[in-house]
């Protein structure tokens, strides 16, 4: 019977083999050491068909007869071009730009990419692209790209806040290599918990995503791909210093232990001790902060026996203070003294990635995933007192194969969350347990052509929620030659962790008032939401040059939210929807290769976001209805001895945002319906003196746009009147930064 099995499960992949072909990618050096290259871009030459190696360096590529010639290529290594007569897998080694006595570019890699292959619309944020900003933690990743929107979530704590789609950061499943990570108690600040340095990559998939990462997304997800113990350098070292009085160091050190480990210690430091008030309110315009932040990664790689693994332990301490600029928290700590705040927050995780693929039966694949965090933030803002604990437990098991051929691949599996909350709001007490068991089934259709399919159901028993059921579906096709049309539709739930998730609101004199419905979650009902949306991707040539457009149509509508009302000045309301809400979201990016090394990237984007408030329907607050970007990038040709420059620029123009109303509040305190409109430029210098040491110099905000008077009542915080929300534009003015950057290979 086993061998009857097995003919089963060959014969139909020994048919259809030729739709495919696969190869390994590898690193030439002189150790003869079988290095896996991942990351690598494997496409056929004049086509728009490609793929990237995985981890492993491993790829699977469709393929035609007519395909002739393929291009293999990779930053910091020779690109080759391989005649394929037949497709019989492939062994490959590029050899490193290093190695050769003189250095060619054949070929330029976008550091920002948008496949035109998968059924998911996703958007690649390659290590290049995040080099052309400061980037000194994930939310600020996002600069130089239009997908993202971030603004600062408040006046005072320094905080930036993430949109997509026209939602926050909550409706947007964040990962950390595919695992959820930046949920819960850590959704305020805990972009600013991963350090750019550590990131390798980011993929952000717009509309629902994949039934493989659970029930919670609705606007998207952003996954953040870790640096990696094989492929990082064996030393790295990142300092930056900026006049806003931020410091940062960044260390990395991998280490080969045996054939098979490896293991890397990440460590990140920042400090900012200098007080700076700008606008003399009398509050400091940046917080004091300190963060120490460490993790620790071990890598195994068996490619013999298809196993690769992953293990990591992460630290985290992360100390802000902020306020009034006379505040001493040793003695004017929760009194009228002056007005100040403190956010200590100390965080442990505990992860682990487990891949096995079948040497025999490549298209077979198990995957195991497993993440532990115990997350505790202590706080006062004012006279207000906020502390959690959360602590929280993931585990995901996906397995893949195919049915009958090639061209009909699934993933199924099961997962696990629970969730443990301990919440103090100034005297009251908010404790739960959540937990959920959920399985999955994903098919994905590929005719190698004109046609992907990826449709998703998954089944979720949640202790508070009952049983439900997520679907997703998401179709590509290619109506042309260098096109993509994309639609997708899905579901999505989430408890809403009201104060965790809307802590700005303690950083005001509002009463607090919780609306109590018949829901088991503080009294409220889950979030749930359906997103359909459409995209249109087409490359072209213009002038000779390369050059793409991409047109998206996203609509998000909710059949309930928790709405955070700040209609009234001297209140928050949050309480269950009674009525619509959904957002509207089209963008249209243009993407130009001007010269061979300049390349410009505009986008306009537009939002229409509203909410049945109790005081009727209106545009959700902070809001820009319209948005422009263009960002030029420009980079001088590469010298023999590996040096080069390499130039920056990103201008950003936000249209009028909706102000909560304040018609309530006395006349000197009283705001415009509308912000103005903001405008601002970003620009970076790189001057790279070797593959080993390069300098950057850089402005935010050069044309110092800043925002007058950020703090209402900010003369007296301790009134009836005081509010930090209300920002629609940069607080600090021109912030100028310098670094450098050195790696040993």
């Amino acid at each position: 019977m086993k061998h009857i099995y097995y003919l089963i499960i060959l014969i139909p992949s020994l048919l259809f083999s030729q739709n495919e072909l696969k190869g390994m990618i590898m690193e030439a050096n002189q150790e003869n050491n079988h290095m896996p290259l991942a990351g690598a871009n494997v496409y056929w030459l004049d086509t728009s068909v490609g793929t990237v190696t995985d981890l492993d360096g491993t790829f699977k590529i469709p393929y035609q007869k007519a395909y002739k010639n393929l291009v293999i290529s990779h930053v910091g290594f020779k690109t080759d071009t391989i005649n394929i007569k037949e497709p019989n897998d492939i062994h490959h080694f590029l050899q490193p730009t290093s190695s050769l006595d003189e250095v060619t570019i054949n070929a330029r890699k976008k550091s920002t990419s948008r496949s035109y292959l998968e059924a998911k619309n996703i958007v690649t944020i390659s290590s290049d692209e995040l080099l052309k900003a400061a980037c000194c933690n994930l939310s600020e990743s996002f600069e130089t790209n239009p997908s993202i929107d971030v603004n600062f979530a408040d006046a005072i704590t320094g905080t930036r806040q993430i949109k997509m789609l026209g939602l926050t950061s909550p409706y947007i499943l964040i990962t950390t290599e595919n695992i959820p990570s930046i949920r819960g108690a850590s959704q305020a600040y805990g972009l600013s918990f991963i350090p750019g340095t550590w990131i390798e990559s980011i993929q952000i998939t717009k509309g629902a995503g994949s039934v493989v990462n659970g029930f919670e997304s609705i606007a998207g997800q952003i996954n953040a791909e870790l640096q990696k113990p094989t492929t990082d350098s064996k030393l790295f070292v990142n300092s930056y210093g900026a006049i806003n009085g931020r410091l940062e160091l960044n260390t990395h050190i991998n280490k080969k232990v045996s054939d098979k480990w490896s293991t890397g210690i990440y460590i990140h430091g920042n400090t900012r001790d200098k007080k700076s008030d700008n606008n003399d309110d009398s509050f400091l315009d940046m917080p004091l902060a300190k963060q120490i932040n460490v993790l620790n990664r071990w890598q195994y790689t068996n490619l013999e026996k298809g196993l690769v693994s992953f293990l990591n332990f992460k630290y985290l301490n992360d100390q802000k203070q902020t306020g009034q600029t006379s505040f001493n928290p040793k003695t004017d700590k929760l009194t009228t003294n002056a007005w100040g705040s403190e956010i200590d927050t100390e965080r442990v995780e505990l992860s682990g990635k487990f891949g096995y693929v079948n040497p025999n039966i490549p298209y077979q694949s198990l995957g195991i995933q497993a993440a532990f965090s115990n997350h505790s933030q202590e706080s006062y803002f004012g006279l207000n007192l906020y502390d959690i604990e959360h602590r929280s437990l993931y585990s995901n098991l996906v397995y893949n194969s195919i049915i009958g051929d090639s061209r009909h691949k699934i993933k199924t599996g099961v997962s696990y969350t629970n969730d443990y909350y301990k919440e103090l709001v100034n005297s009251e007490n908010y404790n739960r347990n959540e937990y959920s068991v959920g399985s999955f089934f994903e098919y994905n259709y590929d005719n190698l052509d004109a046609l992907n399919l990826t449709a998703g159901l998954r089944v979720d028993y949640h202790n508070i929620f009952g049983t439900f059921i997520t679907p997703r579906l998401h179709v590509k096709y290619t109506p042309w030659e260098k096109s993509a049309f994309r639609a997708s539709l899905g579901k999505g739930k989430r408890s809403a962790n009201i104060f965790a998730e809307n802590q700005k609101m303690f950083a005001t004199s509002r009463t607090i008032n919780v609306i109590e419905d018949e829901g088991e979650i503080y009294g409220l009902n889950p979030e749930t939401a359906w997103n359909f949306g459409f995209s249109y991707l087409q490359r072209f040539n213009l002038f000779g040059r390369d050059a793409d457009i991409t047109l998206d149509y996203y609509r998000t509508n909710f059949e309930n939210q928790i709405v955070i009302d700040y209609e009234n000045p001297f209140e928050v309301n949050i309480y269950n929807l009674d009525g619509k809400s959904f957002a509207n979201s089209f963008q249209a990016e243009f993407y130009y290769n001007i010269f061979e090394p300049i390349d410009l990237k505009m986008a306009y984007k537009f939002y229409d976001v509203q909410t049945d408030f109790t005081s009727g329907r209106k545009s959700n607050p902070l809001i820009p209805k319209h948005r422009v970007f263009a960002n030029v990038s420009y980079e001088t040709n590469l010298k023999a001895n590996g040096s080069q420059w390499k130039f920056d620029t990103t201008f950003n123009w936000l249209g009028k945002q909706r102000f909560s109303n304040t018609d309530l509040s006395p006349a000197e305190y009283q705001l415009p319906e509308y912000s103005p409109t903001v405008a601002t430029l970003n620009a970076q210098i790189t001057k790279v003196f070797s593959p080993k040491f390069e300098l950057y110099l850089g402005g935010e905000n050069i044309t110092n746009v800043k925002q007058s008077n950020p703090i209402i009542s900010a003369d007296n915080p301790f009134g009836p009147n005081l509010d930090t929300t209300f920002v629609y534009g940069p607080i600090f003015g021109s912030n100028y930064y310098a670094g450098l950057r050195y790696k040993l290979n």
